[in-house]
Order: structure tokens, then sequence, then C-alpha cells
């Protein structure tokens, strides 16, 4: 649907029904009259403008007059703007009705005509001007017209019948007008849909937050002046989400004139009842109750004259009072002095003694000093909110906690908390830094030291400063905060899991000693996600043996927390020990909720970056190429420094479809990015990616080159957790290039570190390498026992390259006959992957077994959209044309061309027919 933006007329959001009912309404009922009724700032004008426009366009002439409250005294003005486009026609109208309408719109003087002569001049000079097309008199604010054209207009109105001739008119919801509204048909104008009021948000603010959008979408209840005017309150922090918004949105001038008289009917306790409600903001009739001064009978005596006057509605089942719409409710809050808000605040905040968040919400907001009392109270309210997700409440929480402490050190502390909350969860970088210049301003403790030592760490990433800075920042700070150390220090354990974090992304061995030193010394013990992610994270072919007791602790921890920060922990700490499908649920509730804008934007792109790993590893690439393209976006929004974990899984699709030169080429480009900015993790992650890049493209050499670059054969280096991902990789790339001796010692490596005990993948990995050094008896049992692994089939890619290891294992010891089944069931997962070299190589192993040659498909191994797009090209469509008619771009039409290709067994456009026909046949 079209937006009516800048001044160019067109359809209007959310309108087109309506306009279209009333157009048929007067092609249906030509010579009778339409009253539009509907809410302040619900679009009755605009609606107005649409269909004159629309009208127009069909042959209708439209004459149209607006209501105007200074002109409402003045006799016959309301009828002077109708007519005046046709007086020139005046002129032919019969003596007595000429004189008489000229002298009643002021053209000629005169004493006042009769008002019925005035009826029947109109109405024949109305009837004479239709004669040539259809004619509708439209009428905007219909209250405010004077008194003498309402009384014309509504005889006129009725006397319509049989003519050409309608009337259109439209009021605010419960004016009363002076027309005679009988015999007018009616409708009422609704507010917007959901749809249709997001489209007009997005049109007119495009750069709202999502989840300020949703805000303003709800405060807006589909009313489209709302909607347009809420925004340009906002500040530009509140509008792109790193400030929390009031609890109430401020209105603007327009929405404050057009709710302030309904507000003005109640009286003083009704408007009190009424703040104290919409600063509640949940209605509950037991805390007003509580909070107001008025005996239960008064309480319902003023709630049921707000209910008479349609301001609100009490809902009897959950016993709360709802606002009949939400721009009542700002209306309310926006008419009450400082001093009646502050009132309110408190006896609010004495009602909810026993809801300890509510109530230091409530004496913040009544707070006019600094008060410890509040800011500890508020402290406790901000870590909850940031336990349960809410970054943005829990920042706004803090700082205002900081605000109310009158000790300096308390201060600090507290802006240096909000400070890590916000740059390390949202992401605001730039409010952060801010919060820190104040927070090292005020006198910072040991505690605030560790928070802005931690905070500080993203500021740096941001500032693209070496890392080793952040890292030494860090650990000076942990260090002093020793010697011992408290597991319920939350400081602590938050700049630990940092520090974890940042030794990881360097890769260096030398800086893993200072965490596991301090995580070694936390009592009575580190808290479990910490413990394991000690053991699993930093070396975990040396140290990542955990007990069953040790994974059954943390996945109780896990499922029953609701803190998105610990999950992600949680999923990080199971990175390398194969168990991020166990959060696989969870990470996907933080992803459609970080959409939706409602979960802080690093929880959501943790969950991408884990869930995207995840989807590779386990066959599912068109999902990971989704959540590839979504992390990568948002780290172009702004989280610059972890794109290259993206690009990583962007380079193991390239590889693994056999896009040889882009994945060489992003990964070259990760490589430079992280040697200049001291980013080990992102090398090592290059260095892997790129192997699996040059063995798909048959580069042997360079995928050798890129496996030691990773780890040197014969160990898997030390605190280098990614090099147990490439095992298999390495050993395949020495035997390719006749390095035996090279690839039996990194065999070796992982028999003596026993990676098996990690994860039932290493084990497979650590057989399937095995049989790749094996004479040809105990490999083809070795890379058998490999694919006999618990949930073998559960790694797609790895368990298909190593059926084609043992097929071309069989084949070569001439067991052609044993070979095929392997091969095929090694080609059939590659084609459904799309993995095309892969396939091809298969293919090759299969015609060298005697198979015949011709393609061998997986019955339909495309997904719906890629069978429908295939087929369209298959037609001879063009991308640009197939897009047109799917509504994509053709950069997305050709995207999903080239992952069929591969799964059809094909390379060109030219074999999609026949090989969609045999895909058919099969």
């Amino acid at each position: 649907m079209d937006v009516k933006v800048a001044g160019v007329q067109s359809q209007i959001v959310g309108r087109a029904e309506d306009v279209q009912r009333i157009c048929e309404f007067f092609a249906e009922n030509p010579g009778h009259g339409l009253h539009v009724i509907g809410d302040a700032g619900v679009g009755k004008t605009t609606l107005l403008d649409a269909t004159a426009e629309a009208m127009t366009r069909a042959g209708t002439r439209v004459l149209r007059a607006d209501g105007v409250e200074f002109e409402a005294d003045i006799m016959f003005a309301g009828l002077h703007q109708l007519l005046t486009p046709l007086l020139d026609d005046v002129a032919e109208l019969p003596p007595e009705h000429r004189d008489g309408l000229r002298i009643a719109l002021g053209l000629d003087p005169g004493p006042a005509p009769d008002r019925l002569l005035v009826v029947n001049a109109t109405l024949t000079l109305l009837r004479r001007s239709s004669a040539g097309a259809p004619l509708v008199l439209m009428v905007d604010d219909l209250p405010w017209l004077d008194k003498a054209s309402a009384i014309v207009l509504g005889f006129v109105a009725r006397r319509l019948s049989g003519s050409r001739v309608g009337f259109l008119a439209a009021s605010r919801s419960g004016e009363p007008t002076l027309l005679d509204r009988s015999g007018l048909a009616e409708i009422h104008l609704e507010p917007l849909d959901e749809v249709s009021a997001h489209l007009l948000l997005a049109a007119y603010h495009p750069a709202l937050a999502a989840r300020v959008r949703a805000r303003v979408v709800a405060d807006a209840g589909g009313n489209p002046l709302a909607l347009l005017e809420l925004p340009a309150e906002l500040s530009a922090s509140q509008r792109s989400a790193l400030e929390e918004l009031p609890s109430v949105l401020p209105l603007g001038q327009r929405l404050r004139t057009l709710f302030a008289a309904r507000i003005a009917v109640l009286s003083d306790l009704g408007r009190e009842l009424l703040l104290l409600a919409a600063l509640d903001g949940t209605g509950d009739l037991t805390v007003l109750f509580s909070a107001s001064a008025l005996s239960e009978a008064e309480m319902w005596d003023v709630l049921t004259a707000a209910e008479q006057q349609n301001l609100i509605r009490v809902d009897p089942s959950t016993r709360r009072v709802v606002y009949r719409h939400p721009l009542i409710r700002s209306a309310v809050v926006d008419a009450a002095t400082i001093a009646e808000r502050r009132s309110a605040y408190m006896a609010l905040a004495e009602a909810l003694a026993d809801r300890p968040e509510r109530r230091a919400q409530h004496l913040a907001e009544a707070a006019i000093q600094p008060d410890e009392e509040v800011a500890h109270l508020l402290h406790d309210a901000g870590r909850s909110a940031l336990h349960r997700g809410d970054t943005v409440g829990a920042v706004a929480t803090l700082i205002r906690s900081a605000d109310l402490s009158p000790d300096s050190g308390d201060r600090g502390r507290r802006l240096a908390e909000a400070a890590y909350a916000g740059a390390e969860a949202k992401g605001d970088i730039t409010g952060a830094s801010d919060l820190l210049r104040r927070a090292q301003s005020a006198d910072l403790d040991p505690t605030g030291t560790l928070y802005a030592a931690a905070a500080a760490v993203y500021v740096l990433l941001d500032a693209e400063a070496p890392l080793e800075i952040a890292y030494r920042l860090l650990v000076g700070a942990i260090e002093a905060a020793g010697p011992h150390y408290d597991a319920d220090d939350e400081a602590l354990i938050d700049a630990l899991h940092t520090l974890q974090l940042v030794c990881w992304w360097g890769g260096r061995e030398q800086w893993w000693p200072p965490f596991l030193e301090a995580v070694s010394k936390v009592t009575p013990a580190p808290p479990p996600v910490l413990a394991l992610a000690a053991k699993t994270f930093p070396d975990p072919a040396r140290t990542g043996t955990v007990t069953t007791a040790d994974l059954d602790e943390v996945r109780w921890v896990l499922r029953q927390t609701q803190d998105p920060t610990l999950l992600i922990r949680g999923a990080t700490a199971s990175v390398y020990v194969d168990r991020v499908s166990e959060l696989r649920d969870r990470l996907w509730e933080m992803i459609r909720a970080g959409r939706a804008g409602g979960r802080p934007p690093r929880r959501h792109l943790g969950a991408l970056m884990h869930l995207c790993m995840e989807g590779f590893l386990v066959g599912e690439w068109e999902e990971a190429q989704n959540l590839i393209d979504e992390g990568m976006a948002l780290c172009a929004d702004g989280y610059p420094f972890f794109a290259w974990y993206f690009q990583f899984n962007q380079v193991l699709l390239h590889g693994a479809r056999g896009r040889a030169d882009e994945g060489n080429a992003l990964a070259e480009q990760m490589v430079r990015w992280a040697t200049r900015r001291g980013v080990g993790a992102a090398v090592a992650f290059a260095h892997q990616a790129a192997t699996l890049v040059n063995l798909g493209g048959g580069d042997y050499e360079a995928a050798y080159r890129h496996a030691t670059a990773l780890s040197a054969p014969g160990t898997l280096s030390p605190y280098t957790a990614h090099a147990l991902w490439g095992v298999f990789d390495l050993v395949e790339a020495a035997v390719r290039t006749g390095r035996m001796a090279e690839a039996t010692a990194h065999v070796q490596a992982a028999k003596d570190l026993e990676i098996g005990r990690l994860s039932d993948r290493y084990e497979m990995l650590a057989l399937g390498a095995a049989g790749l050094v094996a004479p040809d008896e105990e490999a083809v049992e070795l890379l058998r026992r490999a694919l006999r692994a618990p949930n073998a089939d559960r790694w797609v890619f790895e368990a298909a390259r190593i059926r084609l290891a043992l097929g071309e294992r069989l084949r070569r010891a001439a067991a052609r006959g044993e070979a095929r089944e392997p091969l095929t069931a090694a080609l059939e997962s590659f084609i459904a992957l799309g993995a095309a070299p892969w396939a091809e190589r298969a293919r090759t192993e299969l015609r060298a077994t005697g198979q015949p040659t011709g393609r061998v498909v997986v019955q339909n191994p495309l997904t719906p959209q890629e069978l429908e797009i295939a087929q369209m090209a298959a037609s001879g469509l063009t991308n640009r044309q197939i897009g047109e008619r799917l509504y994509l771009s053709h950069r997305t039409v050709g995207s999903h061309l080239y992952q069929a290709f591969p799964k059809l067994g094909i390379t060109t456009r030219a074999a999609l027919r026949d090989a969609l026909a045999t895909m058919q046949e099969g």
C-alpha cells in the first residue's frame, strides 16, 4: 500500500478500503448523504482528502468546506466556501434565487433573505451544476460550521434524492453539531490496524529503533496523528533506543490540545484518581484504592463518572482500570502539575511497600534531591532488570541510582556498572564512554574499577585500539581487586567472563594464566557457567574433560534462568564440547525477541553467532546463511568488531559450496584485519575456514599451508581451542600432498589427547582422520567405526566426507561393489547440502566403480523457493524478471540459483530444464 509522503497524492496508509467504501456508497446511492465519525487525530481530514482525489479522478466534481472555529459566528461562511467554485453559475439562476443567494453569500448588499429561499436557491444551483457530471459536497469538522450554513445544508442534504449530488461530512466522535443529520448514513472511522501503523511510522520516522517503534505504535493506539507526532517529542538517544523511554510518552502541542478538553470535564477527585492510574501503569484497583484518599464508594463514583465520559473502562474480570485510548493516559499526566505528580508517586510508593522494584521506581520519580535509601533500592531494581534481559531499563535505573547517590564512591560505582551494562549488552559505546567519564570523576572503589575496566574493553574495541591495551587494563583491575575473590561478587564474575573473551580473542597462550589463576581463587567455588568455561574454552584439548555432574549442573542453571547474559555465556562455554544444540530453543527465543526489539542487540548477536555455526555443522546451510546475513547487518549497524565471526561462517559456506575465489578473498581480508588488531582467534578461524575452501577447490598445497598455520602437524596448539576443528582437515591435506609422516603424527596427537572424550563429533573426526593414514584393511574399519560414532549422522557434511573417504578407500582396494553404497550416500548428502565440489568428487568416484554416469539426483532436493525460481529460470526468465514476479532482488534470485545448481548436480543455467525433468522422473 502506498504512503502519502512529502506532498505526493496517493493512497493513504490503512485507509484504502475506507476510501473505496465511500466512493462505492455514492456510486450506488446518488443523491444521498454520508457522515464519517471518528476520534480526534484518527485521520478524518486525510481520508476526505484521499476520497476527494479518488472522486475527482473518477469524474466527480467535489466542492469542499472546512468548519473553522474562528468563522463559526460568520453567517453563511461555510456555504460560501462550498459554493465559491459555482459563483459564475449563480447568474443563470432565476432572479429571486440569484439575488437571495448572492446576498446570503455576501456578494451583494440587502436584507437577509428568507432561509427557505437560500435552501431552494442552493438546491437549484447544485442540480444545474451536476447536470454534466456528478457532484459531491464535502464538509470537514462539521461541528465548527457556522449555524446558518449548518441549518441550510441540513435542509439541502435531506432533499438531494433523485439528483446527482451527494453530501459527505466528517465529525469528531461525541461532538454535537447544528446540522440535522437525520437521513445521513454513518460510518465510524476505526484506528489504524497494527500493520498500517507500522507502515505509516516507517514512512515518516524511518530511523526509529525497533523497540521504540513498537512502543510508539502501542501508545498511539492506531491514531495517525499520534504516530506522526509522538516520535518528534523524543530525544535522539530515545529514538535510537539508547536511552530508556519515559513511562508515559510526552504529547506534542496538537495532541495536547485535542485531548485536554476531554480531561477538563473531570472533577478534581477524578483527575487525581486517573493520575494515580496513569503513573502506576497497571490500573490495579487494589493499588489505586490503597494509594488514594477515597473511600471505596467514592472511588467507584469517580470511576463511573470517568467511564461515562468514555475515558476509561473498568475490567471486572481483572479488576483493573483500562484507558479507552493510550493517549488519554498521556493527556492525564500531561495535564497534572509537577507537585501533583510528585504527590501521586509518593502515594503509589507507599501503597507498593511490598513490591520493592516498583516502589523504588516511584520513589525515584518523586525524589528531588540525593537519597541513599532510594538510590540503594534503585540499584537493586536495576540489577533485577538486567538479569531478566531489560538492559535499556537496567541502564536507565542504574544511572538514576547514581544520580541519587549522596556519596561520591557509590555514585562512581553505579555509573561504572551502568557503563558496563550499556556497552556489553546494549552496545551503546557512546553512552558508555560518557558514563565512564562521569564515573572516573567520582571516587572508584575496587568494584567500580572492575566495572569501569570491563566497560572500557568494549569502548576500546569500538575505537579499534590494540587488543592488548584492553587485556592489560582488565587484568590490572582484577589483580587489584584480589587477592581474595568472592563468588557472590557480580562485578568480579562479569570482569572474569569479559577477560575470558579478551584472552580468546587475543589467541595468545601467555594471556590465559591470569584468568585461570583468578578463577581458581574464587571462593567457595566459581559459579557453574564460569567454572565450565574455564575448562572448555581456553584449551579444551587438554582441560576440556568435564564430568556429567558438571554438565548437569550447568544445564539446570541454564534451564532455570531468564538472564540472557547467562544463557549466552553458557552457550559460549558449550561451543568446544559441541553442546550448543542443548540451548537451541532458548537461543532462538533471543533471536526472535531481538528481531522484535525486545532483547539487547548484543544478546541477539551472540545467539546468531552460536546458531549460524551450529547450522553449518548440522547441515542447515540455508538457515545458516540467513543468520550470517542477519549478523553481518547487525555488525554493520554498530558492532564492527564482531563481523569476523560471521565472515568465518561465510568462508566455510563458500568453501563447502565451491566458491573458492570468494572464500579465499574473504579469508585473506579476515587475516589482514585481525593481524592489524591483534585478534589471534580471528586469524585461527580464517585459516581453518580457508583450509576447507582449498580442500574443496583441489588446491591441497594451499590447504596444507592454512591447516598448519592453525596448528603445527603432530600437535594441537595449546590454548588454540579452534585447533580441534582442524584435525581432520589437516590430516586430509597432508595425505593429499604426500606428507604421510606429518599426517600420522597429527593423528597420534589427537589420539594421545583423547579428543573423542569431548564430544561425539570429535570421536568421529579422530577416527576418520586415523582412517586416512591407516593401511587399507585397517582404514576401512576405522572409517566405518567413525560413522558408527554416536550421532554421527547429525554432523551431515563431515559424515558425508568420511563416507566419501570410505568409498575412495574401498574402490582403491578393488571393492568396487562395496564402495558404491557409501559413495552414493555421500553424493546424496553433498547434493542436498549444495556442496558442489564434494559432490563432483563423489560422482567421479562412483563412475570409477562402474556405476552408470548419469546424473544422480536426490528426489526434490530444493527448497520450495529454490524450486520456484529454478522453474522460472528454466522457462527463460532473467533474474530480474523473476525478482519482479516474486518481489525479490535480482541478487537474491542469483543467490538461490547458485545454491540450487549443486543440489541438481549442474553448473550452468542451460542445464536447468533437463535437471528439473530428471528430478521429477526420480
